[in-house]
Protein backbone atom coordinates (compact mmCIF):
# COMPACT_ATOMS: atom_id res chain seq x y z
CA UNK A 1 0.00 0.00 0.00
CA UNK A 2 2.91 2.37 0.78
CA UNK A 3 4.81 1.71 -2.77
CA UNK A 4 0.63 2.65 -4.55
CA UNK A 5 0.21 5.56 -2.59
CA UNK A 6 4.26 6.88 -3.17
CA UNK A 7 2.85 7.65 -6.52
CA UNK A 8 1.80 11.36 -6.92
CA UNK A 9 -0.40 10.56 -9.58
CA UNK A 10 -2.09 8.14 -8.02
CA UNK A 11 -2.42 9.89 -4.77
CA UNK A 12 -4.28 12.81 -7.13
CA UNK A 13 -6.67 10.32 -8.95
CA UNK A 14 -8.01 8.52 -5.72
CA UNK A 15 -8.44 11.91 -3.82
CA UNK A 16 -10.45 12.87 -7.30
CA UNK A 17 -12.29 9.56 -7.46
CA UNK A 18 -12.70 10.95 -3.06
CA UNK A 19 -13.90 14.42 -3.64
CA UNK A 20 -16.49 12.89 -6.68
CA UNK A 21 -18.25 10.53 -4.93
CA UNK A 22 -18.67 12.51 -2.22
CA UNK A 23 -20.13 15.34 -3.63
CA UNK A 24 -22.41 12.62 -5.71
CA UNK A 25 -23.33 10.65 -2.26
CA UNK A 26 -24.54 13.53 -0.55
CA UNK A 27 -26.84 15.01 -3.27
CA UNK A 28 -28.45 11.62 -4.76
CA UNK A 29 -30.04 11.35 -0.99
CA UNK A 30 -30.90 14.88 -0.44
CA UNK A 31 -32.86 15.07 -4.07
CA UNK A 32 -34.73 12.08 -2.93
CA UNK A 33 -35.35 13.65 0.60
CA UNK A 34 -36.46 17.26 -1.40
CA UNK A 35 -38.71 15.29 -3.83
CA UNK A 36 -40.66 13.91 -0.80
CA UNK A 37 -41.20 17.31 0.78
CA UNK A 38 -42.39 19.07 -2.45
CA UNK A 39 -44.62 16.52 -3.49
CA UNK A 40 -45.40 14.18 -0.20
CA UNK A 41 -45.00 11.03 -2.45
CA UNK A 42 -42.97 8.55 -1.89
CA UNK A 43 -43.23 7.15 -5.56
CA UNK A 44 -41.96 10.60 -6.86
CA UNK A 45 -38.80 10.16 -4.71
CA UNK A 46 -38.36 6.86 -5.39
CA UNK A 47 -38.56 8.11 -9.10
CA UNK A 48 -35.47 9.95 -8.59
CA UNK A 49 -33.33 6.81 -7.57
CA UNK A 50 -35.04 5.07 -10.77
CA UNK A 51 -34.13 7.80 -12.90
CA UNK A 52 -30.64 7.67 -12.38
CA UNK A 53 -30.78 3.94 -12.43
CA UNK A 54 -32.08 4.36 -15.78
CA UNK A 55 -29.22 6.68 -16.68
CA UNK A 56 -26.65 4.02 -15.73
CA UNK A 57 -27.88 1.53 -18.60
CA UNK A 58 -26.51 4.05 -21.53
CA UNK A 59 -23.10 2.42 -20.12
CA UNK A 60 -22.12 0.43 -22.89
CA UNK A 61 -22.61 3.08 -24.87
CA UNK A 62 -20.03 5.04 -23.10
CA UNK A 63 -17.77 2.28 -22.28
CA UNK A 64 -17.55 2.59 -26.21
CA UNK A 65 -16.59 5.96 -25.78
CA UNK A 66 -14.27 5.57 -23.29
CA UNK A 67 -12.29 3.00 -25.52
CA UNK A 68 -11.44 5.33 -28.19
CA UNK A 69 -10.46 7.98 -26.30
CA UNK A 70 -7.20 8.83 -24.23
CA UNK A 71 -8.92 8.11 -20.36
CA UNK A 72 -8.20 11.45 -18.58
CA UNK A 73 -8.94 14.12 -20.57
CA UNK A 74 -12.10 12.20 -21.05
CA UNK A 75 -12.55 11.94 -17.23
CA UNK A 76 -11.71 16.03 -17.21
CA UNK A 77 -13.99 16.64 -19.69
CA UNK A 78 -16.76 14.76 -17.66
CA UNK A 79 -16.61 16.27 -14.68
CA UNK A 80 -16.82 19.55 -15.94
CA UNK A 81 -19.61 18.40 -18.01
CA UNK A 82 -21.55 17.44 -14.63
CA UNK A 83 -20.15 20.48 -13.61
CA UNK A 84 -22.87 22.04 -15.51
CA UNK A 85 -25.41 19.49 -15.83
CA UNK A 86 -26.25 20.07 -11.73
CA UNK A 87 -27.14 23.25 -11.98
CA UNK A 88 -30.69 23.22 -13.20
CA UNK A 89 -31.61 21.87 -9.88
CA UNK A 90 -31.18 25.56 -8.31
CA UNK A 91 -34.63 25.89 -10.44
CA UNK A 92 -36.66 23.79 -8.51
CA UNK A 93 -38.83 25.17 -5.93
CA UNK A 94 -41.75 23.28 -5.92
CA UNK A 95 -43.55 20.30 -7.04
CA UNK A 96 -44.33 21.83 -10.33
CA UNK A 97 -39.88 21.33 -11.09
CA UNK A 98 -40.03 17.74 -9.69
CA UNK A 99 -39.70 17.00 -13.64
CA UNK A 100 -36.05 18.96 -13.50
CA UNK A 101 -35.24 15.96 -11.07
CA UNK A 102 -36.26 13.46 -13.16
CA UNK A 103 -34.41 14.25 -16.08
CA UNK A 104 -30.91 16.12 -14.14
CA UNK A 105 -31.25 12.14 -12.54
CA UNK A 106 -31.03 10.71 -15.67
CA UNK A 107 -28.42 12.49 -17.39
CA UNK A 108 -26.13 12.14 -13.82
CA UNK A 109 -26.63 8.57 -14.17
CA UNK A 110 -25.50 8.08 -17.66
CA UNK A 111 -22.42 10.15 -16.83
CA UNK A 112 -21.88 8.72 -13.83
CA UNK A 113 -21.53 5.37 -15.45
CA UNK A 114 -18.82 6.76 -18.23
CA UNK A 115 -17.03 7.66 -15.64
CA UNK A 116 -16.85 4.67 -13.65
CA UNK A 117 -15.83 3.11 -16.66
CA UNK A 118 -12.93 5.40 -18.03
CA UNK A 119 -11.78 5.43 -13.62
CA UNK A 120 -11.25 1.79 -13.56
CA UNK A 121 -9.92 2.46 -17.14
CA UNK A 122 -7.46 4.47 -16.43
CA UNK A 123 -6.91 3.00 -12.62
CA UNK A 124 -5.56 -0.22 -15.35
CA UNK A 125 -3.36 1.97 -17.13
CA UNK A 126 -1.52 4.02 -14.47
CA UNK A 127 -1.01 0.89 -11.58
CA UNK A 128 0.56 -2.06 -11.97
CA UNK A 129 -0.78 -5.53 -12.23
CA UNK A 130 0.58 -6.04 -9.07
CA UNK A 131 -0.75 -3.20 -7.41
CA UNK A 132 -4.22 -3.33 -8.63
CA UNK A 133 -5.39 -5.13 -5.53
CA UNK A 134 -3.99 -2.68 -3.53
CA UNK A 135 -5.93 0.38 -5.37
CA UNK A 136 -9.20 -1.43 -5.36
CA UNK A 137 -8.59 -2.53 -1.61
CA UNK A 138 -8.00 1.46 -0.97
CA UNK A 139 -10.87 2.80 -2.66
CA UNK A 140 -13.09 0.39 -1.31
CA UNK A 141 -12.28 1.38 2.08
CA UNK A 142 -12.70 4.99 1.34
CA UNK A 143 -15.67 4.94 -0.48
CA UNK A 144 -17.82 2.70 2.24
CA UNK A 145 -16.68 4.80 4.44
CA UNK A 146 -18.21 7.79 2.66
CA UNK A 147 -21.33 5.85 2.53
CA UNK A 148 -21.40 6.86 6.06
CA UNK A 149 -20.76 10.16 5.73
CA UNK A 150 -22.56 11.37 2.59
CA UNK A 151 -26.11 10.72 3.28
CA UNK A 152 -25.77 12.29 6.91
CA UNK A 153 -23.69 15.42 4.96
CA UNK A 154 -26.34 15.62 2.38
CA UNK A 155 -29.64 15.33 4.48
CA UNK A 156 -27.92 18.02 7.27
CA UNK A 157 -26.46 20.93 4.23
CA UNK A 158 -30.19 20.04 2.52
CA UNK A 159 -31.66 21.16 6.13
CA UNK A 160 -29.81 23.60 6.87
CA UNK A 161 -29.20 25.69 4.05
CA UNK A 162 -31.15 24.36 1.53
CA UNK A 163 -31.27 22.19 -1.52
CA UNK A 164 -29.08 24.95 -3.74
CA UNK A 165 -26.35 25.05 -1.20
CA UNK A 166 -26.23 21.68 -2.05
CA UNK A 167 -26.10 21.61 -5.78
CA UNK A 168 -23.65 24.12 -5.55
CA UNK A 169 -21.46 22.13 -2.81
CA UNK A 170 -21.77 19.69 -5.76
CA UNK A 171 -20.61 21.34 -8.36
CA UNK A 172 -17.58 22.53 -6.75
CA UNK A 173 -16.83 18.76 -6.20
CA UNK A 174 -16.75 17.99 -9.97
CA UNK A 175 -14.43 21.03 -10.72
CA UNK A 176 -12.11 20.05 -8.16
CA UNK A 177 -12.12 16.61 -9.57
CA UNK A 178 -11.56 18.05 -12.75
CA UNK A 179 -8.47 19.84 -11.43
CA UNK A 180 -6.66 16.80 -9.87
CA UNK A 181 -7.25 14.80 -12.88
CA UNK A 182 -5.64 17.40 -14.88
CA UNK A 183 -2.44 17.88 -12.83
CA UNK A 184 -1.82 13.89 -13.07
CA UNK A 185 1.23 13.46 -15.25
CA UNK A 186 1.63 9.92 -16.53
CA UNK A 187 1.46 10.43 -20.26
CA UNK A 188 -1.22 7.67 -21.61
CA UNK A 189 -1.13 6.73 -25.08
CA UNK A 190 -4.58 6.48 -26.69
CA UNK A 191 -6.50 3.32 -26.94
CA UNK A 192 -6.22 1.26 -29.75
CA UNK A 193 -9.76 0.25 -30.70
CA UNK A 194 -11.11 -1.54 -33.94
CA UNK A 195 -12.47 1.71 -36.02
CA UNK A 196 -13.43 -0.93 -38.92
CA UNK A 197 -15.90 -2.66 -36.59
CA UNK A 198 -20.24 -1.26 -36.73
CA UNK A 199 -20.77 0.49 -33.93
CA UNK A 200 -23.57 -1.52 -32.78
CA UNK A 201 -20.24 -4.22 -32.26
CA UNK A 202 -18.19 -2.23 -30.79
CA UNK A 203 -20.65 -1.50 -28.26
CA UNK A 204 -21.15 -5.09 -27.69
CA UNK A 205 -18.00 -6.27 -27.74
CA UNK A 206 -17.96 -6.08 -24.29
CA UNK A 207 -20.43 -8.81 -23.17
CA UNK A 208 -18.81 -10.57 -25.80
CA UNK A 209 -15.60 -10.53 -24.36
CA UNK A 210 -17.28 -11.13 -20.43
CA UNK A 211 -19.32 -14.36 -22.39
CA UNK A 212 -16.16 -15.94 -24.12
CA UNK A 213 -13.61 -15.13 -20.99
CA UNK A 214 -14.15 -18.39 -18.95
CA UNK A 215 -13.10 -16.41 -15.71
CA UNK A 216 -14.87 -13.23 -16.10
CA UNK A 217 -18.16 -15.10 -16.91
CA UNK A 218 -18.32 -17.05 -13.94
CA UNK A 219 -17.06 -13.86 -11.59
CA UNK A 220 -20.14 -12.22 -13.37
CA UNK A 221 -22.74 -14.87 -12.61
CA UNK A 222 -21.83 -15.45 -9.23
CA UNK A 223 -21.97 -11.07 -8.84
CA UNK A 224 -25.57 -11.41 -10.60
CA UNK A 225 -27.15 -14.20 -7.62
CA UNK A 226 -25.00 -12.28 -5.33
CA UNK A 227 -26.78 -9.22 -6.01
CA UNK A 228 -29.62 -10.71 -6.12
CA UNK A 229 -29.32 -11.16 -2.39
CA UNK A 230 -28.46 -7.71 -2.35
CA UNK A 231 -31.28 -6.46 -3.79
CA UNK A 232 -33.49 -7.50 -0.99
CA UNK A 233 -31.60 -6.74 1.72
CA UNK A 234 -32.72 -2.87 1.06
CA UNK A 235 -36.39 -3.67 2.44
CA UNK A 236 -35.40 -6.75 4.51
CA UNK A 237 -33.76 -4.76 7.07
CA UNK A 238 -36.29 -2.34 8.07
CA UNK A 239 -38.15 -5.98 8.93
CA UNK A 240 -35.36 -6.78 11.06
CA UNK A 241 -35.61 -3.39 13.13
CA UNK A 242 -39.00 -3.52 13.35
CA UNK A 243 -40.74 -7.13 13.58
CA UNK A 244 -37.38 -8.75 14.86
CA UNK A 245 -35.61 -6.19 17.00
CA UNK A 246 -38.84 -4.08 18.05
CA UNK A 247 -36.52 -1.06 17.29
CA UNK A 248 -37.76 1.79 16.02
CA UNK A 249 -37.24 2.88 12.10
CA UNK A 250 -34.16 5.24 13.37
CA UNK A 251 -32.22 2.47 14.77
CA UNK A 252 -31.63 1.85 10.98
CA UNK A 253 -29.04 3.98 11.51
CA UNK A 254 -27.24 2.03 14.35
CA UNK A 255 -27.24 -0.56 11.98
CA UNK A 256 -25.82 1.43 9.08
CA UNK A 257 -22.55 2.19 11.02
CA UNK A 258 -22.28 -1.44 12.30
CA UNK A 259 -22.31 -2.64 8.68
CA UNK A 260 -19.95 0.65 7.61
CA UNK A 261 -17.43 -0.35 10.20
CA UNK A 262 -17.68 -3.89 9.00
CA UNK A 263 -16.67 -2.73 5.15
CA UNK A 264 -13.98 -0.52 6.39
CA UNK A 265 -12.36 -3.28 7.64
CA UNK A 266 -12.66 -5.59 5.18
CA UNK A 267 -11.83 -2.85 2.74
CA UNK A 268 -8.49 -2.65 4.55
CA UNK A 269 -8.05 -6.46 4.20
CA UNK A 270 -9.06 -6.84 1.03
CA UNK A 271 -5.63 -5.70 -0.92
CA UNK A 272 -3.98 -8.39 2.07
CA UNK A 273 -6.03 -11.64 0.66
CA UNK A 274 -5.92 -10.73 -2.76
CA UNK A 275 -2.26 -11.18 -2.71
CA UNK A 276 -2.46 -14.32 -0.02
CA UNK A 277 -5.11 -16.58 -1.01
CA UNK A 278 -5.65 -14.40 -5.12
CA UNK A 279 -9.13 -13.17 -6.43
CA UNK A 280 -11.71 -15.77 -6.42
CA UNK A 281 -11.04 -16.96 -2.91
CA UNK A 282 -11.14 -13.26 -1.34
CA UNK A 283 -14.94 -12.98 -3.37
CA UNK A 284 -15.94 -16.46 -2.07
CA UNK A 285 -15.32 -15.51 1.44
CA UNK A 286 -17.59 -11.96 0.62
CA UNK A 287 -20.28 -14.71 -0.54
CA UNK A 288 -19.56 -16.66 2.54
CA UNK A 289 -19.84 -13.62 5.10
CA UNK A 290 -23.09 -12.01 3.17
CA UNK A 291 -24.55 -15.46 3.61
CA UNK A 292 -23.27 -15.83 7.59
CA UNK A 293 -24.60 -12.14 7.61
CA UNK A 294 -28.10 -12.87 6.56
CA UNK A 295 -28.83 -15.67 8.54
CA UNK A 296 -27.58 -14.38 11.40
CA UNK A 297 -29.95 -11.69 10.73
CA UNK A 298 -32.81 -14.04 10.82
CA UNK A 299 -32.36 -14.19 14.76
CA UNK A 300 -34.71 -11.96 17.33
CA UNK A 301 -31.78 -10.82 19.06
CA UNK A 302 -29.18 -7.72 18.79
CA UNK A 303 -26.49 -10.23 20.05
CA UNK A 304 -26.95 -12.11 16.67
CA UNK A 305 -28.38 -9.30 14.21
CA UNK A 306 -25.26 -6.86 15.53
CA UNK A 307 -22.26 -9.12 13.77
CA UNK A 308 -24.58 -10.22 11.13
CA UNK A 309 -25.11 -6.39 9.84
CA UNK A 310 -21.47 -6.50 10.20
CA UNK A 311 -20.32 -9.23 8.11
CA UNK A 312 -23.21 -8.27 5.69
CA UNK A 313 -21.13 -4.62 5.42
CA UNK A 314 -17.93 -6.86 5.32
CA UNK A 315 -19.14 -8.71 2.19
CA UNK A 316 -18.97 -5.50 -0.32
CA UNK A 317 -15.54 -4.75 -0.04
CA UNK A 318 -14.30 -8.45 -0.45
CA UNK A 319 -16.72 -9.32 -3.45
CA UNK A 320 -16.24 -5.63 -5.12
CA UNK A 321 -12.21 -5.16 -4.72
CA UNK A 322 -12.26 -8.78 -6.15
CA UNK A 323 -14.10 -8.43 -9.22
CA UNK A 324 -13.00 -5.45 -10.23
CA UNK A 325 -9.06 -6.76 -9.86
CA UNK A 326 -9.66 -9.73 -11.89
CA UNK A 327 -11.50 -8.13 -14.47
CA UNK A 328 -8.62 -5.30 -15.02
CA UNK A 329 -6.02 -7.76 -14.81
CA UNK A 330 -7.49 -10.08 -17.68
CA UNK A 331 -8.75 -7.17 -20.15
CA UNK A 332 -6.89 -5.61 -21.99
CA UNK A 333 -6.82 -2.05 -22.13
CA UNK A 334 -8.35 -1.54 -25.29
CA UNK A 335 -11.54 -3.44 -24.20
CA UNK A 336 -11.47 -2.00 -20.66
CA UNK A 337 -14.11 0.64 -21.10
CA UNK A 338 -16.66 -1.66 -22.95
CA UNK A 339 -16.19 -4.88 -20.28
CA UNK A 340 -16.86 -2.70 -17.55
CA UNK A 341 -19.74 -0.91 -18.44
CA UNK A 342 -21.16 -4.27 -19.61
CA UNK A 343 -20.36 -5.78 -16.43
CA UNK A 344 -22.04 -2.78 -14.85
CA UNK A 345 -25.33 -2.80 -16.91
CA UNK A 346 -25.09 -7.04 -15.99
CA UNK A 347 -25.42 -6.14 -12.67
CA UNK A 348 -27.11 -3.36 -12.02
CA UNK A 349 -30.36 -4.53 -14.37
CA UNK A 350 -30.67 -7.56 -11.90
CA UNK A 351 -30.02 -5.64 -8.87
CA UNK A 352 -32.62 -3.10 -9.74
CA UNK A 353 -35.31 -5.97 -10.38
CA UNK A 354 -34.37 -7.40 -7.22
CA UNK A 355 -34.98 -4.17 -5.19
CA UNK A 356 -38.34 -3.58 -6.08
CA UNK A 357 -39.33 -7.79 -6.24
CA UNK A 358 -38.00 -7.67 -2.42
CA UNK A 359 -40.28 -3.94 -1.57
CA UNK A 360 -43.02 -5.93 -3.10
CA UNK A 361 -42.38 -9.73 -1.31
CA UNK A 362 -41.51 -8.25 2.18
CA UNK A 363 -45.01 -6.96 2.35
CA UNK A 364 -46.78 -10.89 2.03
CA UNK A 365 -43.46 -13.11 3.59
CA UNK A 366 -42.04 -13.27 6.71
CA UNK A 367 -38.86 -11.46 7.14
CA UNK A 368 -37.07 -14.68 7.44
CA UNK A 369 -38.25 -16.57 4.97
CA UNK A 370 -36.80 -13.81 2.59
CA UNK A 371 -33.54 -13.93 4.77
CA UNK A 372 -33.08 -17.48 4.31
CA UNK A 373 -33.57 -16.78 0.51
CA UNK A 374 -30.72 -14.45 0.55
CA UNK A 375 -28.52 -16.55 2.43
CA UNK A 376 -29.48 -19.54 -0.03
CA UNK A 377 -28.73 -16.84 -3.22
CA UNK A 378 -25.06 -16.37 -1.31
CA UNK A 379 -24.48 -20.11 -0.80
CA UNK A 380 -25.24 -21.00 -4.13
CA UNK A 381 -22.75 -17.75 -5.85
CA UNK A 382 -19.88 -19.04 -3.36
CA UNK A 383 -20.46 -23.12 -3.88
CA UNK A 384 -20.55 -22.19 -7.79
CA UNK A 385 -17.28 -19.77 -8.11
CA UNK A 386 -15.25 -22.07 -5.76
CA UNK A 387 -16.00 -25.42 -7.59
CA UNK A 388 -15.21 -23.98 -11.30
CA UNK A 389 -12.18 -24.78 -12.90
CA UNK A 390 -9.82 -22.22 -14.61
CA UNK A 391 -6.90 -23.40 -17.56
CA UNK A 392 -3.59 -21.96 -16.75
CA UNK A 393 -1.89 -20.05 -19.22
CA UNK A 394 0.87 -17.93 -18.87
CA UNK A 395 0.60 -14.19 -20.20
CA UNK A 396 -1.23 -12.10 -17.00
CA UNK A 397 -2.46 -9.91 -19.76
CA UNK A 398 -4.69 -10.51 -22.87
CA UNK A 399 -3.77 -8.26 -25.87
CA UNK A 400 -5.81 -6.07 -27.78
CA UNK A 401 -5.65 -8.29 -30.82
CA UNK A 402 -6.56 -11.55 -28.83
CA UNK A 403 -9.33 -10.03 -27.25
CA UNK A 404 -10.74 -8.86 -31.03
CA UNK A 405 -9.55 -12.39 -32.97
CA UNK A 406 -11.02 -14.97 -30.77
CA UNK A 407 -9.77 -18.58 -32.14
CA UNK A 408 -8.25 -21.90 -31.23
CA UNK A 409 -5.55 -21.49 -28.59
CA UNK A 410 -7.25 -17.84 -28.09
CA UNK A 411 -6.36 -16.92 -24.25
CA UNK A 412 -9.55 -16.47 -22.50
CA UNK A 413 -8.51 -17.03 -18.71
CA UNK A 414 -5.65 -16.56 -17.98
CA UNK A 415 -3.83 -17.59 -14.02
CA UNK A 416 -3.44 -15.95 -10.95
CA UNK A 417 0.14 -14.53 -10.62
CA UNK A 418 2.52 -15.86 -8.11
CA UNK A 419 1.46 -15.41 -4.59
CA UNK A 420 -2.27 -15.22 -5.82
Amino acid sequence: MRALLASRDVRLLVLARVIDMTGSNALWIALGIRVKELTGSSSAAGLTFFAFILGTLGAPLGGALVDRLRRRPLLIVLNLVSVVLVLPLLLVHDRHGVWICHVVMTLYGLANGVTSSAITALTQTMIPPEHLGDANGLLQTLLQGLRLIAPLLGAGVLSAFGLESLVVGDAVTFALAALLIALIRQREDRPQSDQQEETGGQIAAGFRYIARTPALRQFTVAAVLAVGAFGFCESVLFAVVDAGLHRPPTFLGVLGSLQGAGAIAAGVAAAVLMRRVGERRTVVLGLTCAAAGFLLSAAPSLLAVAPGVMLIGASLPLIVAGVMTLFQRRTPPSLMGRTDAALNVLIGVPQTAAIAVGAALIALLDYRVLLAVMGILMVASALYLATRTTHRLIEPVVTARMAQEPGEGTPTDLPPRPGS
